[in-house]
């Protein structure tokens, strides 16, 4: 066993500066790169700092991706939690620490933004005692680095602190072995097929070897570092591209690899046969539409989802999750990587109200036509919040609009003056007087007739004594301009509502 570079993951709330920080350190730009400056998928990278390797796993910000946040935590040797200076702990920052310890790893507190005037370090620290992170010097054994990721100040530091928790951790490898580890991306390209990213946790990864990761099998025949550049062998902790799988390996998947290609079928056989004992919903890639009789009667609201990338569409699927509710059946029918296809198509017009997600994904135009004469509506996005906003406001349109009627009193109608006394109003002019209650003008009332309701109306105009008020409470007499559909008669009594 010899030791290997340890893989951190950076952790912390939305917009506190985890990618930039990454960006700063590996001196790239996928801030800017990606959409709205979210990290969309898990990304791996290694840099060097004094003559040490460090390999970081990119794992993204936005809530909607906890699952594989959580999944990233546990590959992970070492966590750094990014909090702002200037905005402190917020939601995530609580939800990415119970990840951390949940997963027990060691990790650092890396405080961000502290070239902002609104900077407050004082703050910050007594924010994370209250969640029992005690840092070095203020009586605990966390440590922590005061930095600007914008800037590059106190980078440097977080760094050596990383190496030094390493050292602490003994984190070791056997690299003469082969290579295992777990898939952390895996996308179909349209060029060169299936491609994944996988990190090496133990052995080493060599070319013409075979990897079964999950059910997927692959030769290696291109191997390539997280640059993109042609490489040999990938050893513990790092980073590879390997390109050429039979199928889309799962995210999160173990890989293993082997000499021969018997061998690796045999674990992609065994894979298979487990997760056939497992029930349909927990099967990797499960497609709802298979199951029979998946819809109940009634609307159903059905989703296709495809993004560039399998981590997306989890994430997609995880916001999804959070809106379903009782009034409207919502399911996902299909969820993968790729182009939207006119399969695609054929399977969300299967449902009542269809709809077909495209994530950073390309349309044929057979496909767009197709949709257009079977009525599939296509959402396009580039940033994985818009399209949860984007199903909250679906969801709301296509549900049946809830009104609650509040009793607000009761009044007696005494008098019925005649049309002409307003000639230009629609309506009855009454006068009565509230017996229970309140009368609000705009309020809306049932008439009673002998205890009977005939019919209903609004209250368009209320005085006292011939003076505009806005109600009259119980014991007051009043004259209404009423609209409605029925007429109303003296004796009659008003059940008012809101």
């Amino acid at each position: 066993m010899q030791s290997r570079p340890p893989i951190v993951v950076i952790m912390g709330h939305i917009d506190h500066g985890k990618t930039t920080l990454l960006d700063f350190i590996r001196k790239s730009s996928v801030a800017a790169s990606e959409a709205g400056g979210i990290t969309q998928h898990i990304g791996a990278y290694e840099v060097d700092h004094a003559g040490k390797k460090i390999t970081f796993l990119d794992t993204p910000g936005h809530e909607a991706f906890s699952k594989m946040r959580s999944r990233g935590a546990k590959v992970a040797d070492i966590a750094i939690l990014v909090v702002a200076a200037d905005d402190g702990v917020k939601p995530q920052t609580k939800e990415a620490l119970e990840t951390i310890k949940n997963a027990a790893i060691p990790f650092m507190v890396a405080i961000n933004k502290i070239d902002k005037p609104a900077a407050d370090l004082e703050k910050v620290k007594n924010e994370l005692a209250e969640l029992q992170v005690f840092l070095e010097g203020r009586g605990g054994n966390v440590p922590y680095a005061e930095i600007s990721a914008k800037q590059g100040t106190g980078v440097d530091h977080l760094l050596e602190v990383i190496l030094l928790l390493a050292e602490m951790e003994e984190i070791t490898a056997d690299p003469k072995s082969f290579a295992s580890g777990l898939v952390i991306e895996s996308h179909r390209d349209p060029k060169r097929g299936v491609t994944s990213t996988l990190l090496v946790i133990n052995g080493t990864l060599k070319k013409g070897e075979y990897v079964a990761a999950g059910e997927a099998v692959a030769k290696v025949k291109i191997l390539e570092n997280f640059k993109g550049e042609a490489m040999d062998s990938a050893g513990p902790s790092q980073p590879a591209v390997v390109v050429g799988f039979d199928k889309t390996p799962q995210v999160g998947a173990e890989f293993k690899t082997f000499f021969s290609q018997k061998d690796a079928l045999l674990a992609s056989s065994a894979a298979v046969a487990k997760n056939a004992l497992l029930p349909d919903s927990s099967k990797p890639g499960f497609e709802a539409s298979k199951k029979p009789g998946f819809f109940p009667s009634g609307d159903s609201l059905g989703l296709v989802i495809k993004t560039d990338v399998l981590g997306s569409a989890e994430a997609i699927s995880h916001e999804i999750e959070k809106l379903k509710n009782e009034k409207l059946n919502l399911k996902i029918l299909r969820s993968g990587a790729g182009d939207l296809s006119e399969d695609d198509i054929k399977m969300a017009a299967s449902s009542a109200l269809p709809l077909a997600i495209a994530f950073k994904v390309g349309i044929s135009d057979s496909a767009r036509e197709l949709a257009r004469r079977m009525g599939v509506e296509i959402a396009e996005f580039e940033i994985i919040y818009d399209v949860a906003d984007f199903l909250k406001k679906k969801i709301e349109a296509v549900l049946p609009k809830e009104e609650n009627k509040i009793l607000l009193g009761r009044a007696k109608i005494l008098r019925i003056f005649p049309a002409k006394a307003a000639p230009a109003m629609r309506g009855q002019i009454i006068g009565g007087k509230v017996s229970e209650g309140v009368l609000k003008k705009s309020a809306t009332f049932d008439i009673l007739r002998r205890d009977k309701k005939i019919g209903e109306g609004k209250i368009e105009n209320l005085q006292q004594g011939k003076i505009n008020v806005p109600e009259v409470p119980a014991g007051g007499e009043f004259g209404a301009l009423a609209g409605g559909k029925i007429s109303i008669a003296e004796g009659d009594e008003l059940e008012i509502f809101e």
